[in-house]
């Protein structure tokens, strides 16, 4: 059954690769009058999006127990030290959103915040220094991965790095599982605060020459980011608004 579902997510992204809002047509299940555009086809502006209104819907430990797959979701994901907690608070403008997140028996949950009907924020567990057996960290990889492959409401993955370090494994897979599941992308180089121009310059060069070894499509982009002084915050929310203007997807029968 998630073999099945996932071929068809992957199908349903095509549609949604490189953030364009089209008219989906020939595929089951879609809700054709849902998608921005008018009565021709033609695409309609971007409805920005309130940030600043999400609030905390629920946690889950399996992807069995999410909501039903219906809307939109954008999920934030990254390892444990990239500044995610940092870079959702300053997006939603509530120092308190990340630290809902951080009270006891949600730090190993997919988090769910709803920004309105049917549109929702996900913060996925933060990996790379929790100090949990190999056993649950196996568990998490494997939730992770049906989470990517099986979500059809998922439109994008906003992916964290610290642009301080070298891009690390768990980057490298995130970015690869993009790659080959046909999903929209947005790398974060985080903290980009503590760097001058010229390490600036260089976080960007690596990042994109890695990129281009992965033969990364044009739907996988990236961006200097700070949540201290919101460097890049407007172009975050640009970004994001795209995602939350693709069409909706039903796949109930599947």
């Amino acid at each position: 059954m998630n073999d099945k579902k996932a071929k068809k997510v992957k199908e349903i992204r095509k549609v949604d690769k490189v953030g364009k809002i089209d008219k989906v047509k020939d595929l089951e299940n879609i809700k054709e009058s849902q998608a921005v555009v008018d009565e021709a086809g033609e695409s309609l502006p971007l409805k920005p999006m309130n940030y600043r209104q999400a609030t905390y819907v629920m946690g889950a430990a399996l992807v069995e127990q999410l909501p039903h797959d219906y809307g939109i979701e954008v999920a934030f994901a990254g390892r444990s030290n990239a500044g995610k907690s940092s870079a959702l608070n300053a997006l939603t403008e509530q120092t308190k959103l990340a630290r809902v997140s951080k009270t006891p028996g949600r730090t190993q949950l997919i988090n769910l915040f709803e920004l309105e009907e049917h549109k929702r924020l996900v913060d996925l567990p933060g990996y790379g220094y929790a100090k949990v057996s190999e056993k649950i960290k196996a568990s998490w990889q494997k939730t992770l991965e049906m989470y990517l492959t099986t979500r059809a409401c998922l439109k994008g993955i906003v992916l964290l790095v610290d642009s301080r370090h070298p891009i690390k494994s768990f980057d490298c897979m995130m970015i690869e599982a993009a790659v080959q599941n046909d999903l929209n992308l947005h790398v974060l180089l985080t903290k980009a605060d503590k760097l001058n121009n010229s390490e600036k310059a260089k976080a960007e060069r690596l990042l994109r020459d890695y990129l281009k070894q992965v033969r990364a499509p044009e739907n996988i982009s990236f961006q200097l980011f700070s949540a201290q002084n919101k460097m890049g915050l407007d172009k975050l929310k640009h970004k994001l608004d795209q995602w939350y203007n693709l069409p909706f997807v039903d796949l109930e029968s599947i």
